[in-house]
């Protein structure tokens, strides 16, 4: 279930000592779902999410989804964008009926309508702002739930060593916060843009740092941290060919079981070189008093060869299982 692609990985992650995540689709499940909308007079809640959800169309994000079956519900109908383009880790700007229709982040929203307003959100929801014809329009608020076993895998990873956690998102601060205290991580930078993230990972002190993803907007982050994993069962190529292991079920523990594989390995391995060292030094001494013929030596030798090997091979025996 975890592909590790070069031994030294392995090295790195016996080694890690902190450990940086994403929060969207690797804390969390990534499928938020529409719990609010929040619209401005003179718009209405219907019209707020028919025009959110006609831009959403033409949106990569992982809200998009669940705008359009939130829309579809309720049987409004989605309009075609005579011209739209998605500003990476932003938002999305759709010309539509003649109108602008802008839906993102506060600032990116705020740019295109100056009258924006920042709304109230509960612990745990995020925000998504709307401008339409270059007018607030409101916001629309989702939830997204914590994966059940998030906590218990930063509580191994800190038995294993790894004892400096980080959050780095592009979700706003008071979503990110409330997540990160549930999980009791001790840093968190909010509303990040990709090359923010590569700065924070590049800044870290307490290396080596391992990073986990799952989105193409993580392959930057992926890329620079010193090891890079990806939760490969929906994240996407560009990760997965960035990272430097990529876990194939969307399991996030699988970050605490490459952490202890790699101390594994590490430790197998230093006891196997240990053993074939001692072994031939003692029948090295033993031959030099002539006790050991030349022929003999040599076949000896290739057995203290092969039982290193045998021994370093421990590392796979306990590996052969269904998770």
């Amino acid at each position: 279930s975890i592909i590790v692609k070069s031994g030294g990985v392995l090295e790195q992650l016996a080694q890690a000592r902190t450990a940086v995540f994403d929060k969207t689709g690797t804390l969390t499940y990534g499928a938020p779902e529409l719990s609010e909308v929040r619209p401005e007079p003179p718009f209405d809640s219907d019209e707020l999410l028919a025009a959110v959800a006609s831009a959403e169309q033409y949106s990569s994000h992982v809200l998009a989804a669940s705008f359009i079956r939130a829309a579809r519900d309720r049987g409004l109908t989605l309009r075609e964008a005579s011209s739209a383009q998605e500003a990476a880790t932003n938002g999305v700007v759709a010309e539509i009926d003649g109108r602008q229709i802008v839906v993102g982040k506060f600032a990116f929203v705020a740019e295109h309508a100056p009258d924006a307003v920042r709304t109230s959100i509960a612990p745990g929801e995020l925000a998504v702002y709307v401008a339409i014809g270059g007018r607030f329009a409101g916001a629309l608020l989702a939830s997204d739930r914590l994966r059940e076993n998030a906590a218990s895998t930063l509580r191994e990873l800190s038995e294993l060593g790894v004892t400096d956690t980080m959050m780095l998102t592009g979700d706003a601060r008071e979503t990110a916060e409330h997540i990160a205290a549930e999980l009791g991580i001790t840093r968190v930078r909010a509303e990040c843009l990709p090359a923010d993230k590569v700065a924070e990972v590049a800044g870290i002190a307490e290396r080596p740092v391992i990073m986990v993803g799952d989105g193409v907007n993580d392959a930057p982050v992926l890329a620079a941290a010193d090891v890079g994993i990806a939760m490969g069962a929906k994240g996407a190529t560009a990760a997965s060919e960035s990272a430097d292991a990529v876990i194939l079920v969307d399991d996030i523990h699988g970050v605490a079981r490459a952490v202890r594989i790699g101390k594994d390995t590490v430790r197998i391995a230093l006891q196997s070189i240990w053993l074939g060292i001692i072994v031939s030094v003692v029948l090295m001494v033993i031959a030099a008093f002539g006790f050991i013929p030349a022929t003999a030596g040599a076949l000896i030798q290739e057995l203290v060869d092969l039982a290193t090997i045998l021994a370093a091979l421990r590392a796979i025996g306990g590996r052969l299982d269904a998770r």
